[in-house]
This record gives structure tokens, C-alpha cells and sequence, in this order.
């Protein structure tokens, strides 16, 4: 009698479970570059409220950048979120840096005496003088100058918005970070200018 090999009936691996390991493999590390992108690069927020207008309006969705603030200061001009100290963070632009005079006089805004040139509600403010008001409606704001780490901020929406006219200066560590993207609506997807 010939000798014959042994062969054991064991199945096969389970395609189906490699595939489900290789898929789980997949999803962790998704969900760990999410969570890190999430904690600490970007992340998206809504805006809430007409405080910004009419560069931002409610429901709009932006996405901020969490570590440039990391590598430099903000600077005049940037769009950023901040912890305001109540329940929501805000979204507003930054006027004056550390160091510098900040003043408001009506529709005018002075930062070490010079005019802001503000292009961002250029035409909202010639609207408003235009038709003999002001698109200020807020007040006045005496000269003050910026301590160190901190910003002054302004809504673009300057007589419907609660910021450093009335919070006071901004400290660099209740900076989330600054607007860089809308990404919804779809109609409005765009990159936010900072001037």
C-alpha cells in the first residue's frame, strides 16, 4: 500500500473576517487622526447671530484654524473665535494689536491715530452716510491702548455687536483660533479674507 500525504479538513481563513479586521484597522485610525485634527489643528463652528454681518450671517458654517495662534500672534484685520466668558464663543475681527491706541469716534475707527480703512463694511458705512445716519449707532469709544497679550476686537456689524467695546480687550488665551474657511452653504463656500 502507497503511502499518501495527510490532509487535515481545516477551512480556510474567512475572507469576510480579514476584511472586517482590515476595515476596523481603517476606522480607528480615521477616527484618531479626527480626534487630533479636532483637538488641535481645525475645527468647524456655526455662525449665530448678526454680529458680523455682512461678511458672516447665521447659519454659516466655518472651519478655524486651532494652531496658527501657536506660531504667531493675530494680527489686524483676522477674522477669530474667542471665548467670550458667557455660554457661546464669538466670532469677531481684530482691530488692534498690543501696543497700539484703539479710539472709535461714530463710523470712524483709529488705531495710533490713523483711520482703519475697513473695505470689509466700506459700503455699508456709505450707505448709512448717504442717507444722513451713521452706521454706528453704538457710541463712541475713548482712546485706549492694547496690553500685552491681548487684542481688540470688533464686530463687523458695529451697532449690533457685544465686543471689546463692551468685554473689554481680548487675552491671546480665550483665542480658539481664526476663521479660515466657509465651507457651508455650498453657495457660500469660500476662503475669509483677513485685511
Amino acid at each position: 500500500m502507497e503511502e499518501q500525504d495527510e490532509v487535515k479538513n481545516t477551512p480556510p481563513p474567512s475572507e469576510w473576517k480579514k476584511e472586517a479586521v482590515d476595515w476596523a484597522k481603517a476606522l480607528a485610525v480615521a477616527g484618531a487622526l479626527v480626534i487630533v485634527i479636532r483637538l488641535f489643528l481645525f475645527s468647524p463652528y456655526i455662525v449665530d447671530g448678526p454680529s458680523m454681518r455682512p461678511s458672516f450671517h447665521t447659519g454659516e458654517r466655518i472651519i478655524v484654524n486651532k494652531i496658527l495662534y501657536d506660531l504667531r500672534e493675530p494680527r489686524r484685520g483676522e477674522v477669530v473665535v474667542f471665548h467670550s466668558g458667557y455660554d457661546a464663543d464669538y466670532i469677531k475681527r481684530v482691530i488692534a494689536v498690543p501696543g497700539e491706541t484703539v479710539e472709535v469716534r461714530g463710523d470712524v475707527v483709529l488705531v495710533d491715530g490713523v483711520r482703519l480703512p475697513e473695505p470689509y463694511i466700506r459700503a455699508e458705512v456709505d450707505a448709512a452716510a448717504a442717507s444722513g445716519g451713521s452706521y454706528n449707532r453704538k457710541g463712541d469709544f475713548a482712546a485706549q491702548t492694547v496690553p500685552e497679550g491681548h487684542v481688540f476686537v470688533m464686530g463687523d456689524n458695529r451697532s449690533n455687536s457685544h465686543d471689546s467695546r463692551d468685554i473689554g480687550f481680548i487675552p491671546y488665551e480665550e483665542i480658539v483660533g481664526r476663521a479660515d474657511v466657509v465651507i457651508w452653504p455650498i453657495g457660500d463656500i469660500r476662503l475669509i479674507g483677513h485685511e
